[in-house]
């Protein structure tokens, strides 16, 4: 392997709507073109890259008719089947003008809830990568009700990060970066140019959105950091306007806020991640005490012995939300026995073995290991 190989990376670029588009809620051809050329040229130094683009909506309802971005779902969903369409066009164009193809992957979370699915959409985007594509990536926001939403493109696009095993995931917004306070209240407040660890204070001061036109604000931000530094993959927030942002990210060079993994960073396999931050989960156990803080600590399995409760109906394979008794919840895994086996274990003395495995520690994620919730 060369020094230029060594240096190639798959990047996920995710882009807010207001980054995408005028004041007036309209595609921005200029703001389009210059985040596309930057891509371009990452593409010209060998890098893969998987862009997570928002803007159907934003980019849709003046074509609808809307005077004002709608607030009605039928209305949102209309207005996506036309700013979808107006996106991947323009995306495609410019692309085209630099010699790379472009594909459209419109995605709702029911497709990373059903694991075939999931395994589905990486061996997609795996040999689009591979072919020199670039994949662009939204939530299908014409058929998707709140309830299956991924609720915003950032979480999204950490989700898609940790999908293909992504070396970085950048975050462009009309935001530059993390800071101590709120700028926009204290102009004292100071950039954080690197944060090894998401502590109680930085998700504290996590506020609201920053834009009408978009979706997700720094707390969204915040929560798609943890879950791609929970994969293993750093990322970085920055401002979307900033000539040559993504070059300069790539290079460790850019202003904006740098989240390094370190060696004491959890690092999900591709199992784990589907189970913490894809599945959902059908039913529920409630484990004694005693085994409660030795599954993070120990790495310990679920046995039969260690079950007081089983709630709801499930087969074997399913994911489960594993409870303490006052009801908080340690985690989820994929349980070895349906919901009628294990009751029968628990009501049959012979069979209430400790040797009953239920939940494999390797099919088991601890939110207390984690300190962020999975399954949500």
């Amino acid at each position: 392997m060369t020094a230029l190989d060594h240096q190639k990376k798959r990047v996920v670029i995710k882009v807010g709507s207001s980054s995408l588009t005028s004041r007036h809620g309209e595609i921005s051809r200029r703001k389009l073109e210059k985040l596309a050329d930057e891509i371009a040229m990452l593409k010209d130094e060998g890098h893969e890259i998987v862009f997570v683009s928002s803007g159907a909506v934003a980019a849709g309802y003046r074509k609808l008719g809307c005077i004002e971005r709608p607030t009605s779902l039928p209305e949102k969903q209309a207005a996506a089947s036309i700013g979808q369409g107006l996106l991947i066009e323009a995306y495609s164009e410019i692309f085209l003008s630099h010699g790379y193809v472009a594909s459209q992957i419109l995605i709702t979370r029911s497709d990373f809830s059903d694991e075939n699915r999931y395994n589905n959409v990486r061996n997609t985007l795996n040999v689009l990568l591979e072919r020199g594509i670039i994949p662009i990536v939204n939530e299908n926001d014409t058929v998707t009700v709140d309830r299956l939403k991924f609720g915003d493109n950032d979480t999204l696009s950490a989700k898609v990060a940790g999908l293909v095993e992504a070396d970085q995931l950048i975050i462009l917004s009309d935001i530059d970066g993390l800071y101590d306070s709120d700028p926009r209240k204290n102009e004292e407040a100071k950039l954080l140019e690197k944060v090894y660890e998401i502590t109680p204070e930085i998700e504290e001061g996590a506020g609201g959105s920053g834009s009408s036109v978009g979706t997700g604000g720094m707390k969204s931000k915040i929560d798609a950091v943890k879950i791609a530094m929970a994969s293993g993959i750093s990322t970085f927030l920055g401002k979307a306007t900033i000539t040559n942002i993504l070059g300069d990210a790539v290079n460790g060079d850019a202003r904006g806020t740098y989240f390094e993994v370190t060696n004491e960073t959890i690092n999900l396999n591709q199992k784990k991640q589907w189970i913490a931050f894809h599945s959902g989960p059908e039913g529920e156990l409630v484990i004694n005490q005693h085994v409660k803080m030795s599954i993070a600590d120990h790495k310990h399995s679920i046995y039969s012995s260690d079950i007081d409760q089983v709630n709801g109906q499930f087969e074997k394979g399913a994911v489960i939300r594993i409870l303490d008794h006052e009801g908080e919840r340690i985690g989820l895994g994929v349980v070895n026995y349906s919901n009628e086996d294990l009751e029968m274990m628990r009501e049959n003395v012979g069979m209430n073995d400790k040797r009953q495995e239920v939940v494999h520690f390797d099919d088991l994620v601890c939110e207390l290991e984690l300190s962020l919730p999975v399954g949500v």
